[in-house]
């Protein structure tokens, strides 16, 4: 089991992990600050820098980060970092126990926090239900159940407002009760949240006045005037019933 520290904390950057198992899935931790590809985001990148064992001193280039699966393909708890196949260093020479560096790429990461967050102002500003989600370093997409035209102009000045009035994002948790007392919070047709461990992750946008409020696994900036200027590059109809909202980077 992998603890995922970004999950409490988004902003760290690098931490020091024990190798737990290296496999054909990708090397496993006990702890990282990497994001593994789910609810739509993109998986992490970076690099691990040996610190103990054969491999000390290397530097093993990390190109995406994905969840771990048992031998049903079922989802374990498990983080497995994914090397680059091209990378020259023989990695049967990295063992369990090893010590690593795990330090992400952060101007990346931070890509994907500023357009994440900004899906979730955009849930604010067009309220309909969301059926396919992808948030990549260069742009993010929602795609929405409805039928009505949406305004490009418009909603890139609704984004450009609450980016300015700074609103704070913070992470909570309702319980499975809770959650199931008010299916509302769920924006995703799609994607459920998950169930069981007895709470869900949330991420609020707003002290005050809630922004946004919705159950969410990702990584976003603190604030909303972290965001930058982001801004709707396109608006598609992909269907008779969804429209598809592109986000994409002014600076």
């Amino acid at each position: 089991m992998t603890l995922d520290l970004f999950r409490s904390d988004a902003t760290l950057r690098e931490c020091e992990a024990t190798v737990q198992s290296v496999g054909p899935r990708g090397i496993v931790l006990d702890r990282t600050v990497f994001y593994p590809l789910g609810g739509g985001q993109a998986g992490d990148s970076g690099v691990l820098q040996v610190l103990q064992g054969a491999l000390a001193g290397q530097v093993l280039p990390i190109i995406d980060t994905r969840k771990g699966k048992d031998a049903e393909g079922r989802f374990t708890a498990d983080i497995c970092h994914l090397p680059d196949p091209a990378q020259p260093v023989d990695l049967t020479g990295l063992q369990p126990g090893d010590r690593v560096r795990a330090r992400l790429d952060w101007a990346r990461r931070h890509r994907l926090m500023r357009l994440h967050s900004t899906t979730h102002l955009l849930c604010h500003l067009v309220p309909q239900l969301v059926n396919g989600c992808s948030i990549t370093p260069e742009y993010a997409r929602l795609d929405f159940h409805m039928t009505d035209p949406l305004d490009r102009e418009a909603l890139t000045a609704g984004i450009a407002r609450l980016v300015a009035e700074a609103h704070p994002l913070t992470v909570g948790a309702v319980t499975d009760a809770e959650l199931d007392a008010n299916p509302a919070l769920v924006r995703s047709m799609s994607v459920q949240p998950p169930r069981g461990s007895g709470s869900v992750r949330t991420i609020r946008i707003g002290d005050a006045q809630v922004i946004d409020l919705q159950p969410c696994g990702g990584t976003h900036v603190a604030n909303t005037a972290e965001i930058g200027a982001v801004v709707v590059t396109r608006i598609e109809k992909k269907s008779a019933s969804t429209r598809r909202v592109v986000l994409g980077f002014a600076d």
